[in-house]
């Protein structure tokens, strides 16, 4: 069949899109590409590092953070029967509590200042005589009671240590602690104790009951 002129024309124009549209249907799609993550902010100073940093308080401090294990240390231990209580005896109180628990507070000062002046002079009779026996003593690693004051002076450098005629010397007596069981000088390196002379306890005696380390 022969085609007229008018209509050669169209059609030699629409061959080309006829091309087109079947090369397109026929060829495979392309697979389309994986969208973007979605914006984030900004990277500067606010963003959140890799290591955990711990906010500062609301108050504005700045110090880090204190650890978890740091309210493991215990507070000072107080009381009437605990050594923080020379925290009172510091504030001019050791007097005053000795009376209270104690009895005679002069008698207490006077075979303390006695006890210091005998150690500092190195007077061993003196120091020997303010004892009572059997004195305890624990010194030295070992623990034992010493009959008299004749074996007191002849021991004296085995009972008498340093670390003892240390604290007995730095102690002052306004800061002694004072309990049911005597006046302690230093960490308990020395006790000093009365013992009643009548049985209405009108009249006492103070004497150092133990030495230890």
């Amino acid at each position: 069949m022969r085609l007229s002129r008018s209509l050669k024309l169209p059609l030699l124009l629409a061959s080309p899109f006829w091309l087109v549209a079947c090369s397109q249907a026929d060829a495979p799609a392309a697979p389309a590409e994986a969208a973007p993550a979605p914006m984030s902010a900004a990277a500067g100073p606010t963003d959140t590092p890799d290591d955990p940093v711990t906010a500062p308080s609301p108050n504005g401090s700045s110090a880090p953070s204190v650890p978890a294990d740091a309210d493991q240390a215990a507070p000072a231990e107080s009381g009437p029967n605990a050594p923080a209580d020379t925290a009172a005896a510091a504030a001019g109180d050791a007097r005053g509590r000795i009376e209270r628990v104690l009895g005679d507070a002069d008698q207490y000062e006077t075979v303390f200042k006695a006890l210091q002046q005998g150690i500092a002079g190195d007077d061993r009779a003196a120091v020997a005589a303010l004892m009572r026996y059997p004195l305890r003593v624990d010194t030295g690693g070992s623990k034992r009671e010493v009959p008299d004051a004749a074996t007191f002076q002849r021991d004296y450098e085995r009972i008498v240590t340093a670390p003892v005629a240390r604290a007995i010397s730095a102690q002052s007596f306004d800061t002694v602690f004072a309990n049911q069981q005597g006046v302690m000088i230093g960490n308990g390196q020395a006790w000093l104790n009365g013992t009643c002379l009548d049985k209405a306890c009108s009249r006492t005696e103070v004497k150092v009951v133990a030495l230890q380390e």
